[in-house]
């Protein structure tokens, strides 16, 4: 699959896949300096990148696992869309959970990235849904006997 780039700043670093089996392409940081993130701290961190998704697909922006183990940084809302329809400056929303300040250095790997294919659902209004052995037992329901 091909998905067309644009560097926004000459800075900018493409994404990379750090191994042949590796299923994330890092992305980086486009920023001129450090950027200090306190404890708690949320920040939206430039890639200077856009791109053309193709339609049925989605970019999803991930942390890195490293990072979130080790310093307690992370995403603010989990898992970033990034749209085929979108056509504007890809921003990782980073968020600091560790008890020290984290310092993001300008062409740092910050979090990566995987495509992912998707369906457009039509939803449907019934009266009643059909009936399944689990039923409506809910979080942390599966497993236990009643």
């Amino acid at each position: 699959m091909n998905i067309s780039i644009v560097k926004l700043n000459s800075a900018a670093v493409v994404p990379q896949y750090q191994t042949a089996g590796a299923a994330g392409a890092d992305i980086h940081a486009c920023i001129d300096e450090t950027i200090t993130l306190q404890p708690m701290e949320r920040r939206m961190i430039p890639t200077g990148l856009a791109m053309a998704i193709p339609e049925g697909y989605e970019v999803q922006i991930r942390a890195r696992s490293g990072m979130s183990i080790k310093y307690g940084i992370t995403m603010i809302n989990g898992i970033g869309t990034i749209d085929a329809d979108y056509r504007g400056e890809v921003g990782v929303l980073l968020v600091n959970l560790g008890a020290e300040p984290f310092m993001v250095e300008p062409g740092m790997r910050i979090a990566q990235m995987v495509v992912a294919k998707y369906e457009v659902a039509e939803w449907r209004e019934v009266d009643e849904l059909n009936q399944t052995e689990r039923g409506t037992g809910g979080y942390g329901s599966t497993g236990h006997q009643s």
